[in-house]
């Protein structure tokens, strides 16, 4: 299929008025760099109305033939000279979505059913350079084919959300602030839950598994996500932070941690693993960081997900073509110090995003290794699906550049409730009660955006 794009460059202004401006479309998938920074915050990007959508649960194993077959039939050349996502689908594969994929049991309990697949094919983008400071209406004129029909309607659809821009964003007067909120578990009981982890691997079950905490917490009828998530990304400003509000619910990301990239047939994914708080004090927060470089407990957890993700990538990549050029570097966020890893690959002839994707799924930073080991233990002992939480937001584009992150720092919300989860991964060298300190530390930059002191010690 050609190329047949209408572009208009726009004035630059803060991808979040942007995107408050088409929030009265349906179906705002916001995928925001809150954090600007040349190799990973460099874009941002938001697309809204739909032309045809992508949904699923986790027993549908059709998802990915589904997902590869609209891409395939609109596919359409990377235009040079713009940023990557330039058309096609976007938005949530939550982490359940990964029993389409492995044989693995049921949750206990999934009272809130988000749906596991939630994507949006968009024929138009609104795509910002951060660095360049610039900006662009990309309508691609799809689901038309005819050369003549679509180039009518790339038109058409350009103005529109143009016009949609230009009349700027509802006011709206909801309250942004919750409280009331509980856990799915007591400290004693998180903490037993980490020793029954250790166990396990003690026991030669598994060599690590990522155990999380669930909050919940009553969302009123008048609360104002949108308004919400703009105190989030001002608190906790994050590379790879996104902004869903989707029918039947809606999500606020701040996640610092890139899944996996597609550019071409180069592959990257960038684990997050080891994590300590940032300190006000420069010296104190200093000495934090050197401390978590040199954790050997830390680094081993880092070094175990890097072999984990080298073997998931190894299944669609060229022989001898995946490598780790960074191993446990030092990367520091709002509330925390993590350490990060990259691994790099290049697709084997014949495989595509999401042949990685379904390769990859979900990611093994918050699963643990062995991957399906570690998730029916996860799965025992959390008791309730994680839905969006360790899944993955972001894009597959109708010209194969793919970019996707790991739900985490994240608030979810639908039925009139919003969940918060947070984790870290356990290995033998785990201390309990520092585990369940990590999860809080992890999750108080979103208790402070809800105005909330509860589990924001």
């Amino acid at each position: 299929m050609g190329a047949i794009m209408h572009v208009i460059e726009i004035d630059f202004t803060d991808p979040v008025e942007t995107a408050a401006a088409l929030s009265r479309l349906p179906f705002l998938t916001f995928l925001d760099s809150a954090m600007p920074e040349d190799a990973l915050g460099r874009y941002s990007f938001v697309a809204a109305d739909p032309f045809d959508r992508i949904e699923g649960k986790a027993g549908d194993a059709s998802w990915a033939a589904r997902l590869k077959t609209a891409l395939a039939k609109f596919h359409t050349p990377l235009a040079p000279g713009l940023p990557p996502f330039q058309g096609g689908a976007a938005g949530l594969f939550s982490y359940d979505l990964g029993r389409s994929l492995e044989r693995l049991p049921e949750p206990a309990a999934d009272d809130l059913a988000f749906p596991d697949l939630s994507l949006g094919l968009y024929d138009v983008v609104v795509a910002f350079d951060l660095i360049q400071r610039r900006a662009w209406i990309i309508s691609t004129g799809l689901p038309e084919t005819e050369p003549a029909a679509r180039r009518e309607r790339a038109i058409a659809r350009a103005q529109e959300f143009e016009a949609h821009i230009a009349k700027g964003a509802p006011l709206s007067s909801g309250k942004i602030s919750l409280a009331g909120w509980t856990s799915n578990f007591t400290r004693a009981s998180y903490e037993r839950a980490v020793a029954e982890v250790i166990e396990r691997i003690l026991a030669g079950d598994i060599f690590q598994a990522n155990l999380s905490q669930r909050f919940e917490a009553p969302t009123p009828p008048d609360f104002d996500h949108f308004g919400f998530y703009r105190r989030l990304r001002r608190v906790n400003p994050a590379p790879f932070a996104a902004y869903l509000d989707h029918p039947g619910f809606k999500i606020a990301s701040a996640s610092p941690e890139r899944f996996l990239r597609v550019d071409g047939e180069f592959v990257e994914t960038r684990p997050i693993k080891g994590t300590r708080p940032r300190f006000a004090d420069p010296l104190v927060d200093m000495l934090q960081g050197k401390a978590l470089s040199e954790s050997r407990k830390d680094r081993a957890e880092n070094v175990m997900i890097v072999d984990l993700l080298r073997n998931d990538l190894s299944k669609v990549c060229a022989p001898g073509s995946v490598k780790a050029p960074q191993l446990c570097a030092l990367e520091s966020y709002a509330t925390v110090h993590h350490l990060v890893s990259t691994v790099i690959g290049r697709l084997a002839e014949g495989f595509g995003p999401v042949d990685l994707l379904a390769a990859s799924f979900p990611g093994g930073s918050i699963t643990g290794a062995p991957k399906l080991r570690a998730m029916e233990i996860i799965t025992e002992l959390e008791g309730h699906a994680r839905g969006p939480y360790c899944g993955a937001i972001g894009y597959i584009g109708f010209n194969g550049m793919m970019d996707l992150n790991i739900v985490i720092r994240t608030a979810s919300f639908r039925a009139g409730v919003c969940v918060v989860q947070a984790g870290g991964g356990i290995v033998t060298a785990s201390d309990p009660a520092s585990e369940y300190v990590e999860t809080l530390d992890k999750a108080r930059r979103i208790f402070e955006a809800f105005g909330a002191s509860e589990f924001a010690q």
